[in-house]
């Protein structure tokens, strides 16, 4: 249970570092013009690689290039992890694209626009089935 829980930490200082270098450490211009925020950190349990899913906000291209300046400054990024938080190995940063909440957006979007069509159409009469 103890090698869980230091899994577990290990993933919760790489997510907080991550973020403050997300911030203020990562200049690559492909990574600060879209907004980046970190959606999970999951790392493997002999502490070698480290998953870093990440929410992007901006057009196709911008999360694309965004993504692409993300896998560019991984080294970089490894690097100042190592440093703030003297770790002897590492972990080899791996990003994915956490799609999920632009998703979750769309869908709201969607639900928002269905009910003010329904506002808009005013009650539906008395014995009638609304489909």
């Amino acid at each position: 249970m103890a090698h869980g829980r230091r899994v577990e930490r290990v993933a919760s200082m790489i997510r907080r570092e991550m973020s403050e270098l997300l911030v203020n450490g990562v200049r690559d211009e492909r990574v600060n013009q879209g907004m980046v925020s970190i959606t999970n950190v999951v790392v493997a349990g002999d502490l070698q690689h480290c998953k870093v899913s990440v929410s992007i906000f901006g057009s196709e291209s911008e999360q694309d290039q965004a993504m692409a300046g993300l896998r560019s400054a991984a080294p970089y990024l490894r690097g100042e992890l190592s440093r703030r938080l003297n770790m002897r190995r590492t972990p080899e940063l791996v990003f994915h694209h956490d799609k999920g909440l632009a998703q979750g957006v769309e869908v709201l979007g969607l639900l928002s626009k269905l009910e003010q069509e329904r506002q808009e159409r005013g009650p539906v009469p008395e014995g009638s089935e609304e489909m």
